[in-house]
């Protein structure tokens, strides 16, 4: 068996000692962390602190020591929050008129996510700077295997990721959390360990002291039914499944049992893989007021069909399947499908693909509380095809990409289409 010895690593020089040590010999620091299999683990999870919160923080320095939210009107939800309003319970996907009575205080930014997805970028070319095996699961957050790049940088994982953290926090002015550790699972546990701005390791060697105490649920994969499952069998926590044997944990809950009994001792076999697919990009929005206005719901329509196109073109994906989400009054959801010839990314090919299914749906005397559009079946983009039935289409295709090349360089105000404008008007005089 191999001998392992404690060593430490500073975060703020990314200097590595042979022995724990609390203060950094090098630079002074008191920002150090020490493992015994500190300089064997390559496997990271980059997690990004409230990350839209931070890029608004960053942007707004008169935001920087207030509670912030990340998020739609009085019916939408919160897409994300600082931490100062995490402080009152805010959390994200919490509905807007709770996160507001719990934190009344909040300061409500509208998500701008070509701003969002331009950060992500950059973080994923400083993070793919160190190894081709990065794979980003969302806007936010990714894994990075370091694997063999020893020799390639002449330093270990752990302080090229020490570095990694003070070039975002230098260069993009946010900070991220990260988790190391040997597989992709133990990695994501050890970055929600020390947030915002932490640094953690896991090893398989730590499973039994670290996530013993931890309830199921902090099992990605186990939802609140599974857990009440499990709850009423006795199972509460990760060191009761630790306890079990696999094969009764299997008879017990099939897949789910022994996916779970995996995770509680640490395995994954899940690899990094930068050819990891998205499987769908989509935008949604509740409104303040149920609206059954036809004309009022296709400027709504045209508002979710440019965000989605604008979050498939930062991701460089085009889809073949459009859906059109709705949701009424009484939360009763619909989603209707449209497959094309050809996979698009464009707005105006949204918007003109969804809207018969809206009439359709629209037709009679129901209100509906939410509007959403989505693409799947995605391929990476190429060039905008030609449609036979609809020759123009390659006109509109170059003004709305012209119209994305201004917005770029001179602000998302800079360029407002008809509809858009007519759209504000009519959401300032009915919400």
């Amino acid at each position: 068996m191999r001998r392992t010895y404690m060593a430490s690593l500073c975060r703020d020089c990314s200097s590595v000692q042979p022995e724990k040590v609390e203060i950094c010999p090098v630079c002074n620091s008191g920002r150090t962390i020490w493992h015994d299999q500190l300089k064997d683990l390559s496997v990271a999870h980059i997690d990004c602190d409230a990350f839209y919160a931070a890029i608004e923080k960053r942007d707004n320095p008169e935001l920087r020591d207030r509670p912030v939210i990340v998020g739609g009107g009085q019916r939408g939800v919160v897409a994300t929050c600082c931490y100062i309003a995490r402080l009152d319970g805010v959390r994200s996907a919490m509905p807007m008129f709770k996160a507001l009575k719990a934190c009344p205080k909040a300061v409500v930014v509208k998500p701008d996510f070509r701003k969002y997805s331009a950060a992500s970028r950059e973080i994923r070319a400083k993070m793919e700077a160190l190894s081709p095996l990065v794979q980003m699961v969302s806007i936010d957050e990714g894994y990075i295997d370091l694997s063999g790049t020893g020799r390639l940088h002449a330093h270990s994982p752990a302080s090229l990721l020490a570095t990694l953290a003070r070039d975002i926090e230098r260069d993009l002015k946010i900070t991220i959390s990260i988790g190391l550790s040997e597989n992709r699972f133990l990695a994501k546990m050890a970055s929600e360990m020390d947030k915002p701005r932490g640094f953690a390791v896991v090893a398989k060697t730590d499973v039994a002291a670290i996530l013993g105490p931890l309830p199921v649920s902090a099992v990605h994969g186990v939802g609140p039914a599974f857990a009440r499952r499990l709850a009423q069998d006795g199972y509460n926590l990760i060191g009761d499944i630790q306890a079990i044997g696999r094969i009764d944990m299997m008879r017990r809950y099939g897949e789910s049992g022994q996916h779970l009994w995996d995770r509680a001792h640490g395995i994954d076999h899940r690899r990094v893989s930068p050819d990891r697919d998205r499987k769908s990009v989509s935008s949604e929005r509740t409104f303040n007021t149920d609206i059954s206005d036809p004309m009022t719901l296709e400027d709504r329509l045209w508002t979710v069909c440019e965000e989605t196109a604008t979050r498939a073109k930062a991701h460089g994906v085009a889809g073949y399947v459009v859906t059109l989400k709705l949701k009424t009054k009484t939360f009763r959801s619909l989603t209707r499908s449209v497959t094309l010839s050809e996979p698009t990314q464009l707005a105006q090919t949204l918007f003109r693909t969804t809207k018969p299914l809206l009439r359709r749906e629209t037709a009679g005397a129901t209100s509906f509380r939410l509007i959403g559009i989505g693409i799947s079946d995605l391929h990476p983009a190429g060039i905008d095809h030609v449609d036979l039935i609809d020759p123009s289409i390659a006109k509109r295709a170059a003004a709305e990409r012209a119209v994305d090349r201004a917005r770029g360089k001179f602000g998302e105000q800079a360029v407002q289409t008809g509809r858009a404008m007519r759209s504000e008007h009519r959401k300032r005089t009915s919400d």
